[in-house]
């Protein structure tokens, strides 16, 4: 070999290695750049001796590389004896916390990419999903920041028994109990814990549009309702012309997706439409939103949805199901399916009004629906109270949760106010004559309603705790979870938005409004819910244990007092020093910030 070509075989054979070295070797510390690293999941694996990286997602790690973002691998096969999705779950959390840069510092913050079941792994994570049904125990902190869903199947497969027969491959059948308790875990809904969530969704699959004659209906595995994350927000769903994974295999040979067809994880280029949508979503700008088409605009899910039922008893036992159809306006009725007793579903339901109907033994239970577009809805059918959202009084909030002493609102509609405009039980909700406890302990009620109960949040840690309603028609419980402070501020008009409940301290008190505004050095007196726990100081006032920030108009306003306004439990006050050389506004934003909560954003007059 002369040196010129020795030369050239060793540039060549370095640059063939650093493309395969871009992937951070597990323990390996990694780069502190700008950006987080990006946490790869890959999905079920029916061989574990040859699962790698590289299978699934391609050449992932380069393009991220090039995007400045360093890439790590979570691979399930890593774990031994092939463990259920909520074991997988709990390693995940492990493997986060063995993250480290290469300057010995922890890292606190993600991004995850996660292609089929890994994007069951990372929900279960994030709501602490346990072995045991209906059983949750969530990390304080979640550490990711946004999620790219690859093909997940939220709602279930139902061709997963062809991926095999052990607890994975059931847990991700369609009709599954797992699923319905992921789908439901928080205030009966999922909020993936605020996390940022894109959904790359496939439509190139054959098998499904041979079943059910509706062209473009899943990516040969998964249906494109369950694929899709609109159950958590609108608008983040983008269906591309792909299949679950590459053509060949098992899937082409069930002819499922043909044997040219493109894998939906594998990515091969920066151009590829998955890794545009993905670096850009990343990122923060909007060339995702460009990708294939909008969930909103696809021919198939502009049309239709999906259901998962359960049917309890007025006292919330879950009732084993005999029987559970769904009937439209026009008249379409379909019997849902039943693989489990406990959860009824279907993948293709026609959007728009609609009455389910369940047999459960001498049980019947019927509630009407209006099923949006694009959206899967799980929803429990029974009589008796049923609660639908439990918010701060003062706001709505998202993600979903309250705060230690919080002054709420227990909403009867099933989804009263909710991000995902997707379905609302209108059969009475019975909220009248009711008692609220949480965690067996009786909370403070400060008005009763057929569809609305405001009470408060006894004082106690963090986490998820059981609410329940229960008066003579029956109970209902869910989860509900707590935080250290969920700030949220009361405004005039009880909306949650427009000119805030607040008074000028420097002025005798008096409201603030436009024809009374603000000026630069006044104390503003601000009342709110949420600020958490508190300590009695030797002033007498009950201070907030996690002090708050408020900014005017994006500039702080020193804060002289946060905690419960005196003589009024849940309520809660913060004076402030509005801060000098405020442009003059009717309606500048005032925005609370406690710990990693933001509260609503409200307006202040100001001159």
């Amino acid at each position: 070999m002369t040196k010129s070509i020795h030369k050239c075989f060793l540039t060549g054979l370095l640059a063939a290695m650093a493309a395969r070295g871009q992937l951070i070797p597990p323990g390996t510390p990694i780069p502190h750049t700008a950006k987080p690293p990006v946490v790869f999941l890959n999905g079920y694996q029916a061989d574990c001796t040859s699962a790698d990286f590289a299978g699934t997602f391609g050449a992932a790690d380069q393009v991220l590389q090039a995007n400045g973002e360093a890439s790590v691998f979570f691979n399930n096969c890593t774990a031994p004896g092939k463990p259920t999705i909520e074991e997988l779950g709990a390693a995940f959390g492990t493997f986060l916390g063995g993250l480290k840069y290469d300057d010995g510092q922890p890292v606190t913050t993600v991004d995850a990419v996660a292609h089929s079941m890994g994007g069951l792994i990372l929900r279960s994570y994030l709501s602490g999903k346990q072995p045991n049904a209906a059983a949750f125990q969530p990390p304080p902190a979640t550490k990711i920041r946004k999620a790219v869903f690859l093909a997940t199947p939220h709602f279930g497969a139902g061709v997963a028994s062809l991926f095999g027969l052990d607890q994975q491959a059931k847990e991700m059948a369609s009709g599954n109990p797992f699923l319905f308790d992921l789908a439901t875990w928080n205030q009966g809904a999922e909020d993936l814990r605020g996390v940022d969530p894109l959904a790359l969704i496939g439509n190139g699959g054959l098998g499904g549009q041979l079943a059910t004659g509706v062209p473009g209906f899943d990516d040969g595995v998964v249906a494109l309702t369950s694929g899709s994350v609109n159950f958590v927000l609108p608008g983040r769903t983008r269906v591309l012309p792909f299949c679950h994974l590459p053509g060949g295999g098992l899937i082409a040979l069930a002819g499922l997706c043909s044997a040219s067809a493109k894998g939906i994880a594998n990515i091969q280029s920066a151009t590829d439409p998955q890794a545009v949508a993905i670096t850009s979503f990343l990122n923060g700008t909007t060339g995702w939103q460009s990708a294939g088409t909008a969930a909103e605009a696809d021919p198939f899910l502009s049309k239709n949805g999906g259901l998962d039922v359960e049917t309890h008893s007025n006292a919330d036992a879950v009732l084993q199901m005999d029987s559970a159809s769904a009937t439209s306006a026009s008249g379409t009725s379909k019997d849902l399916n039943l693989p489990t007793k406990t959860a009824a579903y279907s993948d293709l339901f026609p959007s728009g009004a609609l009455t389910l109907k369940t047999t459960a033994g001498s049980t019947q239970t019927t509630g009407d629906l209006a099923l949006a577009p694009g959206v899967y809805k799980a929803l429990t059918l029974k009589t008796g109270p049923i609660i639908g959202r439990v918010y701060p009084a003062a706001s709505a909030v998202f993600p979903l949760s309250v705060a230690p002493g919080q002054f709420v609102a227990i909403y009867g509609d099933a989804l009263a106010g909710s991000t995902a405009t997707a379905a609302s039980i209108n059969y009475p909700t019975q909220l009248a004559d009711t008692q609220v406890t949480v965690n067996g302990t009786a909370a403070q009620l400060y008005y009763v309603a057929p569809a609305q109960i405001d009470a408060i949040i006894p004082d106690g840690a963090p986490g998820l705790v059981r609410l329940t309603v229960q008066n003579t028609a029956g109970s209902h419980t869910v989860n509900v979870l707590v935080e250290a402070a969920v700030p949220a501020i009361f405004t005039q008009n009880t909306s949650g938005s427009g000119p805030a409940s607040a008074e000028n301290a420097s002025n005798n008190y008096a409201l603030v409004t436009g024809s009374a505004p603000l000026h630069g050095g006044d104390y503003l007196a601000l009342f709110l819910t949420g600020l958490g726990a508190t300590t009695k100081r030797g002033d007498g006032l009950d201070w907030a244990n996690q002090q708050p920030t408020v900014t005017i108009a994006g500039r702080p306003c020193a804060v002289a007092y946060a905690g419960r306004a005196p003589g009024y439990a849940g309520l809660d006050q913060i004076n402030c020093q509005v801060p000098t050389g405020l442009t003059a506004d009717p309606a500048a934003q005032v925005v609370v910030y406690s710990g990693q909560r933001a509260s609503n954003a409200a307006t202040l007059a100001v001159q």
